[in-house]
């Protein structure tokens, strides 16, 4: 079975956005159009359905780092801030839209709360990060497929041309030796 950890994570979470928003539970927020995701962004996110995108990342955070909390959560979404002739150093993502976001995956089902703190991917987020995954893979199957049979035809190309080099080679050989052979004889007499 495939696992998530077998597909791309940037194709993984674009495909799993598109499940998300059929989600009647997953929805943005009235002030996800003007908010940034951190003090270490200079202006809101430019794409329109981010807040999809951001969800599906999370998800697959809790999957991979599981149990996980909302602070370990926001060093990871966190980014360098520049403070001008300062060095730049990393600060944490803002919290609000990373709690609402996980209130919103637990009530769809997809994540609970631990006994220990922090949340984990329930059997039905672990399903669907898993059918997700399992969609992506013959795609990438038949792009390694049509990869290697292009391979293979660039190396009957090559064998083709060493073998019509050696032909040529062979033959300029044979009648340099000719030549020379004539030469020798015309000398001695």
């Amino acid at each position: 079975m495939v696992s998530v950890y077998d597909v791309p994570a940037g194709e993984l979470i674009e495909r799993l956005a598109e499940k998300l928003k059929g989600m009647k539970e997953i929805q943005p927020p009235e002030w996800a159009k003007f908010v940034k995701t951190g003090p270490h962004a200079e202006r809101p996110p430019q794409q329109r359905d981010w807040w999809y995108i951001r969800c599906a990342s999370i998800l697959r955070r809790v999957y991979v780092d599981g149990p996980v909390g909302v602070g370990r959560l926001r060093t990871w979404y966190g980014g360098r801030k520049n403070f001008g002739h300062a060095p730049e150093h990393h600060v944490d993502a803002g919290g609000a839209i990373i709690r609402k976001a996980l209130q919103q995956l637990e009530s769809a089902g997809l994540v609970q709360k631990a006994k220990n703190g922090g949340r984990t991917i329930t059997s039905k987020g672990q399903s669907l990060l898993e059918k997700t995954a399992s969609e992506l893979v013959p795609r990438t199957k038949q792009e390694k497929k049509a990869k290697a049979e292009k391979k293979e035809k660039k190396e009957t190309k090559k064998e083709a041309k060493k073998e019509t080099k050696k032909k040529t080679t062979k033959t300029s050989s044979k009648s340099t030796k000719t030549k020379k052979s004539t030469k020798k004889s015309t000398k001695k007499k």
